[in-house]
């Protein structure tokens, strides 16, 4: 084992260098092995009961972390050489083997010249898997006239080199594998064909990198694919995150817990949907102030499960801002702080805005945990690899984590005023549009369902971000987004949050919650809406519905609703500026906004 000094950032050891990524650094190509092989003293525990809920139980736990130099006695995470074969830059021999001078491995050949990594690796397409490409099996495989007796039972091993060669061509065709003993000469460009690699009989060894041969239970069948070792679809990680709070129960648990506490709700269970069950039912509604269906569908559900379902994070945290947001100035002194604003004033005296915007929020202090559950190699729909591979029954797993401590402005919007807007046909015909094509598309599925209030919020948190940006003193990739956007639940959710958070435990510096007040906010959101009015891109941008990667944006682009993607949920997909400011005969949730200021500013 050897020692490699470089300093990662906490966040960079969930994302983008996490359990089962290949990293550069240095001129070496390492990848991480699951948390299995971790130092469990170096890594201390993190808590967050939400979290650990939602991923089925287990251990959180933070990389190891240091201040100042690091020496050899610093805690470190373990990465393993990946690919394992290289070629040397000065002689162009390939090798598999690294040097070992006195002890330490050098990263460099005989000759002096600097190791390089290989280009390509071999992917498996359905299980996930990725491993060496054998260059020397390669090699020597083929279907050409090429392949004599004398390359087939070469065993040359130490007198492969890896060329570039002008006069074959440009591009794969220049650069080519050869053997400097039976002659034999190989293009890259036959790697990267349709089942290349099952023709030359290479099979998937069904494990990753890092683990033995033992760890295998069962053979992988899957075909293998030659890829670049830095593509994007080597690795897609899939992180979770919840905010520390105390956990609200929402108001749909709450009414049904008084819905089995009254006193005729034992003969309603009773009858079992006999003739008086609707009689009971509206006894129980008439005295409660609920409807018949509701009490008929809590005695339904009695008997099914006698615990409540575990609630989803958003749904938690949502109760929990909805609960903040009534009590006014919280003077509570734990990781969530947040001061509210209803009723009158959160509209900023603006007549479009009343009864669209029902609340404000300024998180002065919130905790949020982050962690990696697992990855996926080559495509969403291949098999999922998950963060501790460690198979004994009795192991805990353990994820990956980081804790961000930060603050942040919350907007709750009014569900009657959405309800009445998303009901509009061209509404729903336009967000129908995104519907379809999520559904066509093999990965989109891990999106959020975009019905119409979500694009819409989504979007308008999107513009907000662009405009805090310049206000806040907080760069827009500093800035992270949370909507709180469906109508499918007991509890309909209308909400957006946005934060900024550190890996300090003192957390952030306030730019951000100062402009949580509406005599801040408001004015901000009409500017940031005046910003995506126009974009620089119309009238092409504003007309479009075909935008984005697999065109899962309508009317957005750089130029007006784009952000960082490590601050988007989604990854800068599901927007539309239409539904916001309204377009196309599309009725915008906000369209009223901008020209009652303009008409303000020109009677003034």
């Amino acid at each position: 084992m050897q020692k490699i000094r470089h300093d990662l950032r906490l966040s960079e050891t969930i994302s983008p260098f996490g359990v089962g990524a290949i990293v550069d650094v240095r001129g070496e190509s390492l990848i991480a092995p699951d948390t299995s092989w971790w130092d469990r003293r170096t890594a201390p525990e993190i808590h967050c009961e939400r979290l650990l809920t939602s991923l089925g139980g287990g251990l959180l736990r933070q990389p190891p972390a240091h201040a100042g130099r690091a020496s050899e006695a610093t805690a470190s995470l373990p990465y393993w050489r990946f690919p394992a074969w290289r070629f040397c830059e000065r002689c162009a021999k390939l090798s598999q083997i690294s040097r070992s001078e006195k002890g330490k491995w050098r990263n460099a050949c005989e000759c002096g010249g600097a190791l390089v990594p290989m280009r390509y690796v071999a992917v498996c397409e359905e299980g996930s898997h990725v491993q060496d490409i054998p260059w020397f099996k390669w090699a020597h495989r083929g279907h050409d006239e090429g392949v004599t007796e004398e390359v087939r039972f070469c065993r040359a091993y130490k007198e492969l080199r890896f060329e570039r060669s002008k006069k074959h061509g440009e591009g794969l065709a220049s650069l080519r594998v050869v053997c400097g003993k039976c002659k034999r000469s190989r293009p890259l460009v036959e790697l990267v064909t349709k089942d290349a690699l099952l023709r030359d009989g290479i099979r998937c060894n069904g494990r990753q990198p890092w683990e033995s041969e033992d760890s295998v239970i069962a053979p992988c069948d899957s075909h293998l694919v030659a890829v670049q070792r830095g593509a994007t679809g080597n690795y897609i990680a899939t992180r979770i995150s919840a905010l520390d709070i105390p956990e609200e129960q929402p108001e749909s648990l709450r009414l049904a817990q008084r819905i089995r506490e009254h006193d005729y709700f034992a003969r309603l269970v009773a009858d079992n949907g006999g003739p008086k069950s609707e009689q009971i039912a509206d006894w129980i509604a008439e005295e409660l102030g609920v409807t018949a269906e509701v009490v008929l569908g809590v005695a339904s559900s009695e008997g099914e499960d006698s615990d409540s379902p575990t609630l989803g994070l958003k749904d938690g945290e949502w109760a929990a801002f909805v609960a903040k947001l009534a009590a006014g100035r919280d003077r509570t002194n734990g990781e969530f702080v947040v001061d509210g604003w209803t009723g009158a004033g959160v509209d900023g005296g603006l007549t479009s805005l009343r009864g669209v915007l029902s609340g404000i929020g300024q998180v002065r202090r919130v905790r949020e945990v982050r962690a990696l559950k697992g990855f996926q190699r080559h495509s969403a729909t291949a098999a999922f690899i998950p963060a501790d591979l460690d198979r004994d029954p009795k192991h805990r797993p353990v994820y990956p984590a980081i804790e961000m401590f930060g603050e942040g402005v919350f907007l709750r919007f009014d569900e009657e005023a959405l309800s009445r807007w998303e009901s509009l046909p061209p509404v729903r015909a336009r967000a129908n549009i995104l519907v379809q094509r999520r559904s066509q598309s093999a990965w989109a599925h891990r999106l959020d369902f975009p019905e119409p209030r979500f694009i819409a919020l989504h979007t308008m948190a999107h513009l907000l971000i662009r405009r805090l940006a310049f206000a806040s003193g907080y760069s827009s990739a500093s800035l992270q987004e949370r909507i709180y956007a469906n109508s499918d639940r007991a509890d309909k959710t209308a909400g957006i949050l946005v934060y900024t958070a550190a890996g300090d435990a003192q957390g952030t510096l306030g730019g951000l919650v100062r402009l949580g007040e509406p005599k801040h906010l408001i004015p901000l959101l009409v500017t940031a809406l005046d910003d995506a009015d126009i974009c620089s891109n119309d009238p092409v941008c504003i007309e479009s519905d075909r935008q984005g990667s697999s065109q899962l944006n309508l009317s957005a682009c750089h130029g007006c609703a784009l952000v960082s993607e490590t601050s988007c949920e989604t990854g800068n997909r599901l927007l539309d500026r239409q539904l916001v400011l309204g377009g196309s005969n599309v009725p915008g949730l906000l369209e009223s906004v901008l020209p009652e200021v303009r008409q303000r500013g020109g009677a003034e």
